[in-house]
């Protein structure tokens, strides 16, 4: 993790640069969501090599892309959190997803190998409830026959900051887990009955890599990179699924982009047999009525070319690309939806 976030700080650090691009003359400022971090960085890396431009994107979690982007100090905030229609409206603003991805209990048990523990929502919930208190609880022990637990107390390790990756977890386990729902509900920031709370993606993932005998839950490219070991679900359909491409794009296989709402929706527990049970898109702010055109064209230009050139990089981190029909939604809404003062479209086509 430290490689690509000083990869990033590299471009931060180079904003006050003139970027040397024919189609782009600004760099560009972005804030939010940590679950997609990794591809973003990806992606500058890239971009900036082929263009000039520079992106400094700010990895401080959802609540504060949308209130930055909200304040209008950056050219565009980052949200796994999608907003309503509604409060787009009242914001002024509209919303797109980027990319999907999928988000996975890790935890540091000893003996434990990736993948070698199952879990399903209610016993995931009761632990975050703080019900489930050992490892070697029977409703754990039931789930994982042959698996050698230890009777350790579980430490729960979840996230201090507003998050979107928070939102879809607690989303999924409102969805399985009526206690949760009526007494923790859903929400970027939520009254946690246990725990110990960690500042974005990064740090649930270092917190669970230090702490033994704990739990947590990150976006999967986080699990990949700091080598933590991560649990195997039961799905909707009761089948036990490891997370996988295959079992994000099987969850996302269903989703109905054309009739959303400003492109409101949520992946988690979706069904299908294969279906990764907490799996979630991340979404991009802007505000409708653009007051630097050029900054926003730059901003465009670098989400164009990452939707044209970066799905194999978005794959490579177990990221889910969209297809090219809901690509061509987002590129229609930015041509109807983002206008100067005198009303002239900023986007004007790839």
């Amino acid at each position: 993790m430290k490689r690509i976030f000083a990869s990033l700080a590299v471009c931060a650090a180079a904003t006050a640069l003139t970027a040397t691009s024919a189609f782009a003359a600004e760099n560009i400022t972005g804030a939010g969501a940590t679950f997609p971090y990794p591809i973003y960085a990806k992606w500058a890396q890239s971009y900036n090599k082929e263009t000039g431009v520079q992106l400094n994107y700010q990895s401080i979690g959802s609540g504060g892309g949308i209130k930055q982007i909200s304040a209008k100090t950056v050219d565009f905030g980052a949200s796994d959190k999608p907003l309503t229609a509604k409060v787009l409206e009242e914001k002024g603003m509209m919303q797109f997803p980027m990319v999907m991805g999928g988000i996975v209990p890790i935890i540091n048990v000893e003996g434990i190998k990736p993948g070698e523990l199952v879990l399903d929502g209610e016993t995931l919930a009761n632990i975050f409830l703080g019900k489930i208190k050992k490892w070697d609880d029977a409703a754990i022990k039931a789930l994982n026959p042959g698996v050698s637990l230890p009777s350790k107390r579980i430490s729960v390790v979840h996230r201090a900051d507003g998050s979107g990756t928070t939102f879809n977890f607690t989303y999924y386990l409102a969805d399985i887990s009526p206690e949760w729902k009526k007494n923790v509900g859903v929400d970027a920031s939520v009254q946690w009955p246990t725990g110990t709370g960690g500042k974005g993606n990064q740090g649930v993932a270092n917190y669970v890599s230090q702490l033994k005998n704990s739990v947590g839950y990150v976006e999967y490219a986080y699990a990949l990179q700091n080598n933590l070991t991560y649990s195997k679900m039961k799905n909707k359909e009761g089948n036990t699924v490891a997370p996988t491409m295959e079992a994000f794009q099987a969850a996302a296989a269903g989703a109905d982009w054309t009739h959303s709402d400003g492109f409101y929706l949520i992946l988690a527990n979706q069904p299908g047999a294969k279906s990764w049970p907490m799996t979630a898109a991340t979404f991009i702010l802007l505000h409708k009525k653009v007051e630097n055109p050029e900054a926003i064209k730059s901003a465009l230009n670098f989400f164009d070319w990452a939707y044209n050139n970066g799905d194999a990089a978005a794959e490579e981190l177990h990221y889910v690309p969209f297809p090219g029909s809901v690509k061509s939604l987002v590129r229609d809404a930015w041509a109807k939806e983002l206008k100067t003062a005198d009303g002239k479209s900023v986007y004007m086509g790839s």
